[in-house]
């Protein structure tokens, strides 16, 4: 009996953990995410992210949360992925791809990675919920933002029930003098993790509107305290950080 050997790459970006490898055919490999994502049977990563060739970009990308679940988009996720395609010579340092939510321009200089998201586009505001008033943008993903939370707790109960409620991201954030903080609870992790980079785009894009930040480079700081740059050039938000391939191995089935 043959079995198929996957030549996987373990990525960290700002704290969040991918396993990343290259295939050459779309495929539905929602079981194949949860096995490779699992902490404790698998390698453990928040998401599983395949390249596969495309005719007008230089590369595709097939995008799972850890629970096997599709996602449009993920901007840490973005970076470490342009990484992994730009130093394995799948595309150019300077590259575009194409995601579920659009194409994704990123530029690789050494560990340094900064993506382009696709524009964000505010679905709602004055969400009135749990005393908070909220934003939903959608950077890629949706996100439900708020600024009145108290950062140093977060009711992991209460955005597991707006998570279900609007089907998307919530994130509490607190704009200081010289940085955004921010923490964000997942759809599809189902819980907070260390960073998210359309969580911290779509936080920082309501302090852009509210003018409680400019469209130069702006620090953002997610639970896990690595320092993302953030900016908008007229058009879009420009996410920059570094990114560790942490491993590499192959998995068997």
């Amino acid at each position: 009996m043959s079995s198929l050997t996957y030549h996987i790459a373990k990525y960290n970006a700002s704290g969040n953990d991918f396993v990343i490898f290259q295939d050459f055919i779309k495929a539905d490999r929602s079981e194949l995410a949860q096995t490779l994502c699992d902490r404790h049977a698998g390698i453990g990563a928040d998401g599983l992210i395949v390249c596969i060739p495309h005719d007008e970009y230089d590369f595709e990308w097939q995008f799972y949360n850890d629970d096997g679940s599709s996602a449009e988009m993920c901007g840490n996720g973005s970076r470490a992925c342009a990484h992994f395609a730009a130093t394995r010579h799948l595309a150019p340092h300077t590259m575009t791809f194409l995601t579920l939510a659009g194409p994704i321009k990123a530029t690789v200089t050494e560990d340094i990675v900064e993506s382009e998201l696709t524009p964000p586009i505010i679905k709602e505001q004055n969400i009135s919920e749990y005393g908070y008033n909220w934003w939903l943008i959608d950077t890629g993903v949706p996100h439900l933002v708020t600024f009145d939370a108290d950062t140093t707790q977060f009711d992991l109960d209460m955005a597991s029930q707006l998570r279900h409620k609007y089907n998307c991201n919530v994130n509490i954030a607190k704009v200081h003098a010289d940085h955004i903080q921010v923490r964000t609870f997942e759809r599809g992790v189902e819980n907070e993790t260390l960073a998210c980079g359309t969580g911290m785009a779509a936080c920082y894009y309501r302090a852009l509107q509210e003018g409680k930040a400019t469209d130069e480079a702006t620090t953002v700081i997610p639970t896990g305290g690595e320092t993302l740059t953030l900016g908008f050039n007229a058009k879009t938000i420009t996410f920059k950080g570094k990114v560790t391939n942490t491993f590499n191995t192959t998995w068997s089935l």
